[in-house]
């Protein structure tokens, strides 16, 4: 059984620039698209991103800015295309 290694986030989100990844908001709101960058206020600006509300696309966003955002996951899946 593997157990779960605590990681500092800001080392983890800047090897994420780059990269796709989905945030999920609290209310349930999901963006999916690249990192662009992250500053110390863990303030996420992202490209190509679309939004889903409850697991369905509500369209492109293009380029967004999250703010204060702590909840990110890598997107090892292809559901970004």
């Amino acid at each position: 059984m593997s157990t779960l290694q605590p990681v500092n986030p800001k080392p983890f989100l800047n090897g994420l620039t780059g990269k796709p990844i989905i945030c999920k908001l609290k209310w349930g709101i999901e963006y999916r698209g690249y990192l662009v960058s992250v500053d110390g206020y863990m303030n996420l600006q992202m490209a190509n991103t679309e939004e889903y509300i409850d697991g369905t696309s509500t369209g492109n966003l293009g380029e967004v800015l999250i703010r204060n955002y702590v909840d990110v996951h890598e997107n090892t899946q292809s559901a970004l295309r």
